[in-house]
């Protein structure tokens, strides 16, 4: 026969556990909550500021002119 340990815990003391988890676990998430909401609140004023730096310092775009064929010129 298998050796298994069974812990025993009164209904009382499992329903103290776990409300006490239960709370611990609504806290959690109130704290997360707040921390998403400051980070999204970060991220659109770093957004704002992005899209400003951008309208101001537009982004060098280097054209080459086209490259005329040499075909078509041949008949000119």
């Amino acid at each position: 026969m298998t050796d298994s340990t069974l812990e025993k815990v009164s209904q009382v003391e499992m329903m103290r556990q776990f409300k006490e988890r239960y709370a611990k676990c609504i806290e959690e998430n109130k704290q997360l909550a707040n921390k998403i909401r400051e980070n999204e609140a970060t991220a659109l004023k770093l957004q704002g500021a992005l899209e400003a730096l951008e309208y101001y310092n537009p982004p060098i775009v280097d054209e080459e002119p086209p490259v005329e064929d040499e075909t078509e010129t041949e008949g000119t």
